[in-house]
């Protein structure tokens, strides 16, 4: 039990000392514990295998069921297929924000584990005659590094006309039409909601978000599946009203604001 109590305090001692701008903040330290549970939780292994092994019964329905059009799987990359948590977890350990430029320097490497069941799961779905398109919020000058990471992993479709990257803006509705237009989109994956409607674009509140997922409830599962991702996402865009400009202390005041708490 001893063990279990100093464990946290040893850590906590551990960021603070090696914070470089000032003691770590509640937002940063989120992260570090998200990304720890992402690099270390069986129970999130568990998860994402549990969303991969969904979708194959999903896509193994659909492939009983061709239409006209062709059939694909269109999937997000960033902690849907890539394990982005070591960059994630370097930022947040030294107490700093998201850098674009460092973000690029990572993705450059193209070293990114996967996230667990899907690179089997993307591979199945090619065996079985279905497409695979990589829609992704990386830009045009992230293609080289993207590629690179794809292919470290043999998986599928690795190529120009499948890695579709944003051009101009974020939403991805324009890209998912594009698709549409020639496939018969069966399954989506994902972990930010953006990656499946487009009625979570246009930087919607908390409680459009969680009216828009009720909305849509008997979809995911069905032909939206979600990926855990605690780290990062439009979930906390809208908690700090998607202001980029919010300093450490002031998303920490937020926080405490809306966390619910025991009295």
């Amino acid at each position: 039990m001893k063990k279990l109590l100093l464990l946290p305090v040893s850590l906590f001692i551990f960021l603070t000392a090696n914070a470089q701008e000032g003691p770590l903040t509640i937002a940063n330290g989120g992260k570090v514990w998200s990304s720890l549970y992402q690099q270390r939780a069986a129970e999130y292994k568990a998860l994402c295998f549990q969303a991969y092994n969904l979708a194959k019964l999903r896509l193994d329905e659909a492939v009983k069921h061709k239409g006209k059009k062709p059939l694909a799987v269109v999937t997000d990359i960033d902690e849907t297929l890539l394990d982005n948590s070591p960059y994630d977890a370097v930022r947040a350990i030294n107490n700093q924000e998201f850098d674009l430029k460092a973000w690029k320097l990572w993705t450059a490497k193209g070293i990114a584990d996967t996230v667990p069941g899907a690179p089997s799961f993307f591979k199945y779905a090619a065996s079985k005659g279905v497409t695979v398109f990589y829609i992704t919020n990386r830009d045009e000058d992230e293609r080289k590094g993207t590629t690179k990471n794809l292919k470290l992993y043999n998986l599928p479709f690795a190529d120009a006309a499948h890695i579709i990257l944003k051009q101009t803006v974020s939403s991805k509705e324009t890209r998912r039409q594009q698709v549409l237009a020639k496939y018969n989109i069966v399954l989506l994956c994902g972990d930010n909601l953006p990656d499946f409607d487009a009625l979570y674009d246009n930087k919607p509140n908390e409680e459009s978000r969680m009216a828009t997922t009720e909305k849509l409830r008997k979809q995911f599962g069905s032909r939206y599946i979600v990926i855990p991702n605690p780290s990062y996402g439009d979930f906390e865009n809208a908690i700090f009203k998607f202001n980029y400009k919010l300093s450490g202390a002031q998303k920490d005041s937020v926080i405490k604001s809306l966390i619910k708490l025991d009295n």
